[in-house]
């Protein structure tokens, strides 16, 4: 295991919130869609198989009518047959959601995938050494219809790749904890790719720097964790940790311009994100992502409460919650709003023009007045939530009665990964005790659908 919310990121996401069905190169706007997304899911889908262990998909991308799956699992069942997958799997993106005969393999956990405009190819990363049995350390360019790695590709970094992100200007950027890849030791943790021979070209410099240090912290080290691409293809959300970026100060997330001839750091900040969290979470904003027209940015966190809390209500700061922020490309930014969980970690959010939906561990929401416990007002919201997006929201969306979040999922260790398409809602989560609920429905171990009405 990584670290909790990651098993074993990034939203290599090549899909965004909604206003985007992906994929690499070519960006195509999605359908519009009355939402929100149903509470109840679509069933039949694929599902991980009990194994005796916690196992957990990564990520969902969708390319042209199928879905990729990644993360860290062995076998995949699906109605009632069960088949061996190691890490990496694709399945019809509509009903009956037909497992594919692609089977490739790695010998240890793939953390992100994104895939060329045509889909015959995919790049994946995360924590592995080899693919169907030849070398590649961490990074690799396989072909989606065969099993077979893309030996011209350069395929080795020195620590876990994180995230990968095809742009739409044609740069394959890769994060994560290596600090040399593909025969490149010039730009740490964060390295902008030629998709075709995998080697550094020169596109970022930032000179990512930096860990956090206060009081008691855990240990954390200079890492990229997660990426989102802008609706316009224009900009890139970047979370992880760092305290220096392209010169400029950045704490949990910076975001990233797109230039001509090279990516730079956006002068979008908040001192919010300077703020620390409990001393065993230093690094809490885990997802980010965009509202459809690209004015709102969404994040998704952990860490418990603030450094130093005394116990006191209502909570403050971000810590174990959702929360809005303009997306406005300045310094000073404050929050829109902020929903708290009460001490509950969240690790997914997505957004589409209705709702914002979150995913994670968490019991409650509208809980400023608790942690780990319900305090006045408090909302069960279990596993999930969905809540009014823009400027003025941050109202969690409840069931008829009022008395309960309208979404909910078997908590387990908490939804790493979400994907909005033009037909729904994906979940990316884990099986961890048992967790096969989502909503009403069992058997969904790891992968859910909540279909657009």
């Amino acid at each position: 295991m990584r670290r909790l919310g990651r098993l074993l990121v990034g939203s290599g996401a090549t899909a965004v919130a909604g206003a985007l069905v992906v994929s690499a190169f070519g960006l195509v706007p999605a359908v519009a869609q009355t939402g929100p997304v149903s509470p109840t899911p679509d069933t039949g889908t694929p599902a991980l198989a009990p194994s005796g262990s916690t196992e957990q998909v990564r990520q969902l991308v969708q390319c042209g009518s199928t879905m990729y799956a990644v993360g860290s699992f062995t076998q995949i069942s699906q109605n009632g047959t069960t088949s061996t997958h190691d890490n990496i799997f694709s399945f019809s993106a509509t009903a009956p959601y037909t497992i594919t005969s692609w089977t490739p393999s790695t010998n240890g956990t793939v953390d992100s995938i994104a895939l060329t405009s045509d889909c015959t190819h995919a790049y994946i990363g995360g924590s592995f050494s080899s693919v169907d049995g030849q070398s590649a350390n961490n990074i690799a360019y396989i072909r989606t219809y065969n099993n077979t790695l893309v030996n011209t590709f350069a395929h080795g970094a020195n620590g876990e790749v994180s995230t990968v992100l095809l742009t739409p200007n044609g740069h394959l950027l890769a994060g994560g904890a290596f600090t040399s890849i593909n025969g490149s030791s010039s730009h740490h943790y964060y390295a902008s790719l030629n998709p075709t021979s995998g080697k550094d070209d020169g596109y970022l410099n930032l000179n990512i720097s930096g860990h956090y240090v206060y009081p008691k912290v855990g240990f954390n080290s200079t890492d990229i964790f997660k990426q989102e691409l802008s609706p316009d293809g224009g900009h890139v959300l970047v979370e992880g940790v760092f305290t220096s970026v392209g010169g400029l100060p950045r704490q949990q997330i910076f975001m990233l311009n797109l230039g001509g001839s090279h990516g730079y750091v956006s002068d979008w900040n908040s001192t919010e994100f300077n703020q620390h969290c409990a001393t065993k979470h230093p690094f809490y904003v885990k997802a980010a992502t965009w509202s459809p027209d690209g004015t709102t940015v969404y994040v998704a966190d952990t860490g418990l409460a603030p450094d130093g809390w005394k116990g006191t209500f209502p909570l403050t700061g971000i810590c174990d919650a959702v929360a809005a922020f303009p997306a406005i490309r300045a310094g000073g930014l404050s929050h829109y709003w902020v929903n708290y969980t009460g001490c509950d970690s969240l690790y997914s959010v997505a957004a589409d023009s209705t709702a914002v939906y979150v995913g994670g561990h968490e019991r409650w929401a509208d809980n400023a007045g608790g942690c780990n416990a319900a305090g006045s007002g408090a909302i069960p919201a279990p596993g999930m939530g969905g809540f009014t997006p823009g400027s003025t929201g941050g109202t969690l969306l409840t069931d008829p009665s009022g008395t309960v979040g309208l979404y909910s999922r078997a908590r387990g260790l908490g939804a790493d990964d979400m994907l909005l398409t033009s037909a729904g809602l994906w979940i990316a989560s884990d099986n961890f005790d048992g967790s096969t609920n989502c909503g009403p429905v069992s058997g969904l171990a790891g992968i859910c659908f909540l279909p657009y009405s």
